[in-house]
Parts: C-alpha cells; sequence; structure tokens
C-alpha cells in the first residue's frame, strides 16, 4: 500500500488530493481493517487473526521503532523519523532486542577469552581447585 502511494506526491506518502494527510479518522481506519479481514479471510481461506482484526496505527509506530532499533538506526535518527520531541518517549518506542540483549550477557560469560585471573577463577572447572 505504501509503496503504491509513494510517487503520488513529490514530498509525501499520505495525501488526500495536494495535502498531506495530518491524521487518521478513527472511523476510516476500521473500515480498512474490516476491509483488510475480508481480504485476507478471501486470499488465504481461513479467518483472520484477532490480532490483525484490532491493529492500530499507534501498534504500527511501535513495531516501526523496533525495527529502527532492531536495524542499527542510532537513537537520534530514531528520535527524529519517530517525531518524537522527548528522549523517553523514543526509548520507550524501541525497545531493545531479546536477542542483543542475550548476546550481551554472553559477552560476560565468554570467559575462555578473558585474561583477568579473577574471572578465570569463576570459569574454573572442579579438577582446577585440587
Amino acid at each position: 500500500m505504501i509503496e503504491s502511494c509513494r510517487k503520488e506526491h513529490p514530498a509525501f506518502v499520505f495525501t488526500r488530493g495536494e495535502k498531506p494527510v495530518a491524521g487518521i479518522n478513527n472511523s476510516g481506519w476500521k473500515a480498512a481493517r474490516r476491509r483488510a479481514a475480508k481480504r485476507y479471510a478471501e486470499q488465504f481461506k481461513r479467518p483472520c487473526p484477532e490480532g490483525f482484526r484490532s491493529i492500530r496505527v499507534h501498534d504500527l509506530k511501535h513495531t516501526y521503532g523496533h525495527r529502527l532499533r532492531a536495524a542499527g538506526v542510532g537513537f537520534e535518527d530514531r528520535k527524529l523519523l519517530l517525531g518524537h520531541k522527548s528522549n523517553h518517549v523514543t526509548t520507550h518506542y524501541s525497545a531493545p532486542e531479546l536477542g542483543a540483549l542475550i548476546r550481551a550477557s554472553e559477552m560476560v560469560c565468554d570467559l575462555g577469552s578473558r585474561k583477568s585471573p579473577a574471572i578465570a577463577i569463576v570459569g574454573a572447572t572442579a579438577d582446577s581447585t585440587k
């Protein structure tokens, strides 16, 4: 949908006539969701998932923020792209990837590559304590 709208206006993706869309009418969004759910059911021959039928525009912004962070986009750029004035709000919209947190924790546990004797003791096997 977005790709099909990109070249209709030189500066904005979503327009009505020559003006950018400044907000989304809630009843219009709900009608679009109903049409999308109907099309989903027709195409896939099964009912549309509940989450798909109830997605909000706000949910899309959260997903966008999360994907920006996962793609490695810097904090200041994410803040600008999401249109935030507050750092706190940007942080809320772009929570860290679980995988990145696990990798960061595992870096501490990679004791074989550490030179510190204190850390080496933590990683010692039962045989080395004899």
